[in-house]
């Protein structure tokens, strides 16, 4: 990144999540930093906007605020205050990350520009494989949400709502959205590295449940 803006923002970004420990720290920020200046070098884009909303795109999430609502519009332009973004400019992030979360297995992905399609594959594939899992079952501690609940079928949420208020156990999870990934992605780039870590999540649940039903 060598617009100096950029340094700066990742700075405050990582300040700002330092203390968060559920899967959306700034570990995961960089990650989906690393994973869209990836998939831009195939696709023609704004890298630019492309690195900002990455940076951003959980600042004003709901699962990291007690209030559980989006506070991108509020939250965004004030880490960004004395930066030198344009009105403009902040707009067109907001409205990327306003429509990178995943919002239930019923509820269509939003269209966006390509550098929205970016971001957006880039936060799933750090949702899925080995790293996927690792934040899954931190999420769902976090949450005091229970491994696996036999008695729970998975739910395909229709409303953002239903969604965003399941509690349902972490193995659920991954019927819920996790494996449903895969096929939403947008860049060639992403449908590529995402096959082999849709892979490995089939492997690990296919060898959780065994160990769970006592299969040794």
């Amino acid at each position: 990144m060598n617009d100096i803006r950029l340094k700066k923002l990742q700075t405050r970004v990582a300040d700002f999540l330092k203390d968060e420990g559920s899967g959306h720290g700034f570990d995961h920020i960089l990650r989906v930093l690393e994973n869209a200046m990836l998939i831009s070098k195939s696709e023609n884009a704004d890298t630019n906007l492309v690195a900002a909303a990455a940076l951003l795109h959980d600042i004003g999430d709901y699962k990291l605020n007690k209030e559980r609502k989006e506070q991108y519009r509020e939250m965004i332009p004030e880490i960004c205050e004395g930066l030198g973004y344009t009105n403009e400019f902040l707009e067109k992030v907001i409205f990327i990350v306003e429509r990178v979360s995943y919002k239930g297995a019923a509820v269509e992905d939003m269209e966006m520009p390509i550098e929205g399609k970016i971001v957006r594959d880039a936060d799933r594939l750090d949702a899925i494989g080995a790293i996927g899992i690792a934040r899954a079952f931190a999420y769902g501690g976090s949450h005091q949400r229970k491994l696996y609940a036999p008695e729970e079928d998975p739910e395909l949420h229709a409303d953002f709502e239903k969604y965003k208020n399941s509690d349902s156990s972490t193995l659920n999870h991954f019927f819920e959205k996790l494996f449903l990934l895969k096929d939403r992605m947008e860049t060639k780039t992403a449908k590529k590295i995402a096959e082999d870590r849709h892979a490995f999540m089939e492997e690990f649940v296919r060898r959780f449940m065994k160990e769970w039903n006592g299969d040794l």
